[in-house]
């Protein structure tokens, strides 16, 4: 009862940020994405970090080009989301190039193909930072995303495979901020949540 309680709850928390994003102009987008580059890019941990994990953005998300572009500026390793229908790999991108030939989803979202070979992480030494989408997010580091449990099944593998420790950090829109966030026994926890003030 509690279990459906908590998925009603996120259904309609989802519906809400929806329709919260259709109202950001595409200016005030990338003003606040903007910000939270700068504050992503003054991390320690951002700064230490040689693996990383970023998603490639929608339009409804904060823009992760300048991050991705940040990453091979700095000489750091730069993996992506591959998902199939029951799970998500973090791949290898090897240059901007390579993320402007990416092809488009049906969900108009950059990834590397399925049949192509490419480096995943967790079989060459694992993530220092994943740099987090999601739906909702409170500011203790809650999230909830789109309904697939990709990254909470990812969070946990890594958890439970990897020896050195990851750091994982979600990155919002203002318009993304709740107070609270109905919370199931999968949900893993974000170290932290960077939005604009």
């Amino acid at each position: 009862m509690i279990l459906k309680m908590a998925k009603t709850a996120k259904t309609l928390l989802r519906k809400e940020i929806a329709e919260k994003l259709k109202g950001i102009s595409a200016e005030e987008r990338n003003r606040q994405s903007e910000i939270v580059q700068e504050k992503l890019f003054s991390l320690p941990e951002f700064k230490s970090s040689k693996r990383v994990s970023v998603f490639l953005s929608m339009d409804t998300e904060i823009n992760t080009e300048p991050i991705v572009r940040k990453l091979f500026d700095d000489g750091k390793e730069c993996f992506v989301p591959r998902y199939t229908k029951t799970n998500m790999q973090m791949v290898k991108l090897t240059s901007m190039a390579d993320w402007e030939n990416l092809p488009l989803t049906k969900w108009n979202i950059k990834q590397p193909s399925l049949t192509e070979d490419r480096e995943d992480a967790l079989k060459t030494g694992g993530l220092d930072l994943i740099i987090s989408p999601g739906v909702a997010f409170t500011k203790t580091g809650l999230r909830i995303g789109h309904g697939g449990g990709y990254y909470d099944k990812y969070f946990q593998n890594l958890r439970d495979n990897q020896k050195k420790p990851v750091t994982f950090i979600g990155v919002a829109f203002r318009e993304q901020i709740v107070n609270d966030i109905p919370v199931e026994s999968t949900d893993i926890a974000l170290d932290a949540v960077i939005y604009p003030e």
